[in-house]
């Protein structure tokens, strides 16, 4: 069987060299690994376009990362301002495709900046007019401006309709005046805001004849093109250090009255006459599918590449490090023979898995309903909304959950920044917040519960920023008290052993669904209790967001196992990869059945017997997996310059390259600037007492 193409340095003697205990993980492989790579890359020929890419970046000097570790703000500013400059003239000079950009942006690791410059092209066209397309993509595209997309506020956030910036039209002049009224309206956090931009997409509160419109966009030019000095009506700066990001920019903006003509706002869905006639042309939820459209793509894009990376460098690590003994005769054993150790990365690995295939699904959705949206057919948009707000909610939990087991997986070693986990820890923590603070996005899935059970429909369909749907169609309200026993899945005899493949996925999928539907119907039901009871409709919501949020979490990891399960029935002419995926997909079902035991238990659907023997088919499955986990994780294809990770090369010398790494530190390089200050009279202060 082949194995994925790598590239090492070749500057010493041991990065010449793989080390044999991960070597001797790669040796018998029960799966072809290269394969395996090419489905997660949606073919051979995109695995072969991302590699040419990232052959390209890695070999030219004006790309190297080795230093990031010890850059100051500034210098990781510049740093990825240079980087992101010789990538775009690459892709002018190669004239790479969208999807060659994309694999650039991969290949450094996110390590550029102007982002954001790509979310402003991304709301503008789900956003804008064809005209205003034609004028200011042409402009984006070639860095004729750069454009950062600024809707947070110092006040709000997930909160859109509380967006306290106004743009107030004027018909004498046919401007809108954009104004920022409170120091809480100041725009805060938009990405390549504080040093780079010279234009923004303001989202602000539409006021025309005198009434308040709601969220709309305006393109408003915040510095010079001359000599990029803010302008007039314009403060602008950086907001400062971050737990991460130190390449980004991030900025704050108040306007103080500053005019934009009329055409500046984008008008697909609405528009303003030159007298200040306002004309709805969608929903209200149609101003947020800029948003919908960021959120599905930085599924695969920004999120789970975090944790995948932190399963590769501690998986890596853990057949490289040895400690202690399993038997006392025994050699020190590999950390990852130890089932504890298993314990900790091998539901993050399931996990990274589960979610790529829940992210390709929810793109491929996107892409056949995006046009029809485009086209003000909103008849999708609700599932598409809930979709991606489910997912971005869950798999940001988890991959932050999972990234930090990972790091605490190598011990003291993953303390080190050399390690590269500590900054996928932080990097990926700040996917609870951007593109909806996770609470919330939960609570958006749940809004739609009441569909599902056919109550209280009156009361919530139509609310603003709320799903109006689930991510999956689900059984109808009839069906909800009809669930097969949980016999109906386990083995009345025998042992657990036979318990994964007499489930097989979809009775794990419909064993999952059980509680879920339960807490649903729950959920619904203690909302309808009080507002019966005279509850204010939203105090009774208020006051039932805990279970609505319990439910939500419940069912959308029920729909990564659907999403998963679903992915290996497409996967039955490749039968050795379906087996090691079907291994994994029972591990991440299981691992959710466990977590959320006192939800199977609480009306029966198991018993506590089962739930043992859950648990041991769960734990059973380990041993399966510790022979795959090395191929598992090569499959993911990062390369060496990618992870940036001392612990995480494909070579395993670990020892030697956090050694090395650790010496090119500039405390170790340049003098003690303390020494003569302080540590010497501090030595030498007992010589005054004499």
């Amino acid at each position: 069987m082949s194995s994925p193409v790598h590239r090492v340095s070749l500057g010493d003697t041991w990065s010449r060299q793989v080390h044999p205990d991960i070597d001797s993980e790669r040796h018998a492989q029960s799966f072809d690994v290269e394969r395996l790579t090419n489905i997660l890359d949606g073919g051979a020929q995109n695995t072969a376009c991302r590699r040419r890419v990232e052959s390209i970046i890695h070999s030219d000097p004006e790309f190297s990362g080795q230093d990031n570790y010890f850059m100051t703000q500034n210098e990781r500013y510049e740093a990825a301002m240079r980087k992101t400059f010789h990538t775009q003239m690459l892709i002018q000079r190669l004239g790479w495709s969208e999807k060659e950009s994309v694999y650039a942006h991969r290949s450094l690791s996110g390590d550029t900046v102007l982002g954001v410059h790509k979310i402003f092209l991304k709301a503008l066209r789900s956003l804008g007019s064809e005209e205003q397309i034609a004028k200011w993509e042409p402009l984006c595209k070639t860095y004729q401006i750069i454009a950062t997309y600024a809707q947070t506020e110092l006040g709000h956030g997930t909160y859109l309709q509380g967006l306290e910036t106004e743009a107030t039209y004027d018909p004498a002049t046919q401007e809108f005046v954009i104004h920022s009224p409170t120091i809480t309206a100041t725009k805060w956090w938009p990405g390549d805001l504080g040093r780079s931009a010279t234009h923004a997409l303001v989202l602000a509160q539409l006021i025309c004849s005198g009434a308040r419109r709601g969220m709309h966009g305006f393109i408003v030019p915040i510095r010079s093109l001359q000599d990029h000095t803010p302008l007039p009506g314009i403060t602008v700066g950086d907001i400062g250090p971050k737990m991460n990001f130190d390449q980004l920019d991030n900025g704050f903006l108040r306007l103080d009255h500053v005019r934009v003509p009329r055409e500046n706002m984008l008008n697909r869905f609405a528009q303003v006459l030159p007298d200040g006639t306002y004309i709805k042309l969608g929903t209200e939820q149609s101003n947020y599918l800029s948003m919908v459209v960021t959120r599905v793509e930085i599924l695969l894009g920004e999120i789970l590449p975090h944790l995948q990376k932190a399963c590769v460098v501690a998986v890596r690590y853990s057949v490289i490090r040895r400690q202690s003994r399993l038997r006392p005769s025994d050699p020190e054993a590999k950390i990852l023979d130890y089932q504890t150790q298993q314990h900790k990365l091998f539901p993050p690995l399931a996990m990274s898995y589960a979610f790529h295939f829940l992210a390709v699904s929810i793109l491929e959705f996107f892409q056949r309903s995006y046009s029809a949206i485009l086209d003000r057919d909103f008849s999708l948009l609700p599932e598409l909304h809930a979709l991606s707000t489910g997912a971005k909610a869950m798999m940001a939990d988890f991959c932050i959950q999972g990234a930090e087991m990972c790091r605490r997986a190598c011990g003291g070693h993953g303390y080190s920044k050399l390690s590269g986990l500590p900054s996928l820890v932080t990097r990926v923590s700040a996917s609870s917040i951007y593109e909806g603070e996770n609470t919330v996005l939960y609570l958006q899935v749940a809004s739609g519960f009441p569909l599902l059970v056919g109550k209280c429909h009156s009361l919530y369909c139509g609310r603003q920023g709320r799903a109006c749907l689930p991510a999956h169609p689900a059984p109808t309200p009839s069906r909800l008290c009809s669930l097969p026993p949980a016999t109906h899945f386990f083995p009345t005899t025998g042992t657990s052993h036979s318990l994964c493949p007499k489930m097989g996925s979809q009775g794990q999928q419909s064993l999952s669904h059980s509680p879920n539907l339960r807490l649903i119907k729950d959920s619904v039901h203690q909302l309808q209790t009080l507002t019966q009871s005279g509850a204010d409709q939203h105090e009774a919501w208020n006051q039932t967001t805990v279970i609505h949020l319990q439910a939500a979490k419940a069912h959308c990891y029920y729909t990564s196992v659907k999403s998963f399960s679903d992915a290996l029935q497409k996967l039955e002419d490749e039968p050795a990869i379906q087996q090691v995926l079907k291994r994994l997909c029972h591990l991440h079902a299981l691992h959710g059945i466990l977590t959320n035991s006192g939800d199977f238990l609480h009306d029966g659907f198991l018993s506590g017997a089962q739930v043992d023997m859950v648990r041991t088919a769960y734990l059973d499955l380990f041993l399966l997996i510790r022979k795959d986990a090395i191929l598992l994780t090569d499959a993911f294809d990062f390369t060496d310059q990618c992870l940036h990770s001392a612990l995480g090369c494909y070579d395993g010398n670990v020892y030697e390259r956090l050694f090395q790494w650790a010496q090119k530190s500039p405390t170790n390089t340049q003098g003690n600037p303390a020494y003569e200050k302080y540590i010497r009279p501090l030595l030498q202060s007992w010589r005054s007492k004499l």
